[in-house]
Order: C-alpha cells, then sequence, then structure tokens
C-alpha cells in the first residue's frame, strides 16, 4: 500500500509501457478476480444495485484501427457502496465483474452502475503518511479492463469518469488524462443475457 501511495506502483507502469500508441494501461489492482461469468453484447449487470445506470460501449482496434472482433473483455467495478464484491459478503457473487466479447465490429456494449470513488486503507504507516501529506485516501472512481486475445499484448486498464471530484488528487496517482471519459445514462431496455 505504501508503494501505491507513494506513486512509486504508478511509475513503474508508467515507465514499463510505451504510450506513443494505442491505449494507456493501468494497475492490475487487488480486486481482479479470475472465471468471471461471460456475458453477451448488451449485457446489463445493473441487477439490484444502487447507483446510477450507465452505458459503456467502445471498440476493440489494432493500432492501425482495424477492428479486433472476438477479443475478451475481464470487466469489474465497485458498487454504489464503494466496496468490492470479493471484499463484501453482502454482494452476490459475480456482483458488478464479468467477461464479454467483442462482436464482429470489434465492439462492445454493456449497461452498469457509475463508479463511485472509494478510500484505500488508512490504518496504520499508510494513514500516517497520509494524515501528515495533508492527503485523504481516496481513490478516483474508475471501471477495470483486462483485454486479452491470441496473437494480441494484453490490455490493463482502467476507465474515469470525466466528472469525478478526485481525478487530480488520486491517492494511488492511478488517473491518466486519455482514460477519462464521459458517462451517459442508459435506458432501461437493455437486457441481461449469459452466454455459455
Amino acid at each position: 500500500m505504501f508503494s501505491d501511495t507513494l506513486g512509486v506502483s504508478s511509475l513503474v507502469d508508467l515507465m514499463a509501457e510505451d504510450f506513443s500508441e494505442g491505449t494507456e494501461t493501468s494497475l492490475l489492482g487487488p480486486f481482479y478476480v479470475e472465471g468471471a461469468p461471460v456475458l453477451g453484447y448488451g449485457a446489463n449487470v445493473i441487477n439490484d444495485n444502487d447507483g446510477t445506470r450507465i452505458i459503456m460501449q467502445g471498440k476493440i482496434t489494432d493500432l492501425d484501427g482495424a477492428p479486433i472482433p472476438g477479443a475478451v473483455l475481464d470487466i469489474w467495478q465497485n458498487a454504489a457502496s464503494g466496496l468490492y464484491q470479493v471484499y463484501d459478503d453482502s454482494q452476490d457473487d459475480d456482483n458488478l465483474r464479468f467477461r464479454t466479447v467483442s462482436n464482429e465490429n470489434g465492439e462492445y456494449l454493456f449497461a452498469t452502475i457509475k463508479p463511485v470513488p472509494y478510500p484505500v486503507p488508512d490504518d496504520g504507516p499508510v494513514g500516517d503518511m497520509l494524515r501528515a501529506t495533508n492527503r485523504h485516501p481516496l481513490r478516483s472512481s474508475h471501471i477495470h479492463f483486462k483485454i486479452s486475445k491470441d496473437g494480441f499484448k494484453t490490455l490493463i486498464t482502467e476507465v474515469f469518469p470525466d466528472d469525478d471530484p478526485y481525478l487530480d488528487e488520486d491517492a494511488v496517482f492511478g488517473v491518466r488524462e486519455s482514460l477519462i471519459t464521459e458517462f451517459s445514462e442508459a435506458p432501461r431496455q437493455l437486457s441481461h443475457q449469459h452466454v455459455e
């Protein structure tokens, strides 16, 4: 946690990647769990979650802009409580975490809730350091993506809402300007789809 809150983890990630082309990366973080269920294009993972309903859509392409169909997107985020499912027994298994596959045009689409800022643990030495440097423990809200396909380098990244109040003061220095985007409110017609 010290490495994260001092910005060292983010710095190592920045130094290890070439951002001259393609989407910027970010750290995998402690909340990723393998084996999330696979849901179809247009999946609705809102279920009974509180929070603002949003739509996420995009296109997976190669560096020349050609679409990449069949890319696997592992997606996970926190609930309106600020907690991820893996650390909150009150949430259903696999809540707000799933996989989907880009369609023949490289596109993905799903409905979810808008993520919220949440605090990193601020007890012990990390909390002492944050207080001594007059910093808060809040992470800027984000949705995680791990995108993979045979023959391509796996991309681990995050997307940040453009109206988050902590974009310029994320506790672990994880925000990249190129990953900030506008989130739009979701219509009600998306349905929950499950693919075997």
